[in-house]
């Protein structure tokens, strides 16, 4: 399972995510059973409303040992604004300006994850006006220049002109966009593009919970039958060959297996094609 680690060439960081939300209690036992499976990138957010930050934490400390180092591990989590926050739960002081927001933020994940940095800070998504998430940005880059942050990138990013504004105006080029993987959206196409030219990262989640079409598709279904493979993994596969990073959440160890098997086989270019066409 050696190729689920991009080199520094290609794509920045795993080619599959493990990702944490609405995970709750299980938070901790799912992470931690990620891990032992080979997971080695995971995802979550500074956002108590949809993740169990500190339950990531507590399952990556369990895993470290003599085997398994923190340098093995990609720990990816984002800033979410106060819009994405339960105003019961805010992990920040919701009166303080912005880029304190950030730094705070920061700080809490810290705690959380168990951890002296962060491979990957996420903005959860653009702010209000241009000129907000700017802000933001440039409080993350100043994470990076402490060494804090090793990369940065946005989440639920849906406009072409604001992902060029956001990466013009940016001194550390973001790095990952993370998108919801869609039909609605002509599944990124352009935003891909646009991640391709600058070798920006594109990851996708709900990969599969928005793609049932995809899935029962009969080229899909003949390639599954064809390698012994669900069609998940033909779906994960052919993505991770167009360099599109799946992030997966699965609950058992069995999804978990299937998921990081991806990688055992690789479809042919007329295989390849074959699936270009259902997009």
């Amino acid at each position: 399972m050696h190729d689920r680690i991009a080199s520094p060439t290609e794509l920045r960081g795993p080619k599959i995510l493990y990702g944490t939300a609405w995970k709750e209690a299980e938070t901790e036992a799912l992470v931690a059973t990620a891990i032992r499976q080979g997971f080695r990138g995971i995802d979550t957010a500074c956002q108590p409303k949809h993740y169990d930050e500190a339950g990531v934490g507590a399952a990556v400390a369990a895993c470290l040992n003599a085997g398994l180092t923190r340098g093995d591990l990609f720990l990816q989590t984002k800033f979410t604004p106060l819009s994405g926050q339960d105003p019961t739960r805010i992990p920040y002081d919701p009166n303080a300006p912005l880029f304190h927001q950030v730094a705070q933020s920061f700080a809490t994940s810290l705690r959380n994850l168990q951890t002296d940095h962060l491979d990957c800070l996420l903005l959860h998504s653009p702010l209000a006006t241009t000129d907000q998430t700017m802000t933001v940005w440039h409080a993350m880059e100043a994470l990076v220049d402490i060494g804090g942050v090793r990369q940065l990138g946005i989440s639920n990013c849906y406009s072409l002109e604001q992902l060029r504004t956001l990466y013009d105006g940016a001194r550390v080029k973001p790095a990952v966009v993370q998108n919801p993987f869609y039909a609605e959206s002509a599944y990124d196409c352009e935003i891909r593009a646009l991640c391709r030219k600058q070798r920006i990262a594109y990851q996708s989640f709900w990969t599969l919970t928005a793609n049932g079409h995809v899935l029962a598709h009969d080229t899909i279904t003949k390639l599954a039958s064809i390698y012994g493979r669900t069609p998940a993994q033909i779906l994960f596969r052919y993505l991770t060959q167009i360099d599109v990073v799946p992030l997966t959440g699965p609950w058992s160890e069995q999804h978990m297996r299937q998921d990081l098997e991806i990688f055992e086989f690789k479809l042919t270019d007329r295989e390849h094609a074959a699936v270009d066409a259902i997009f």
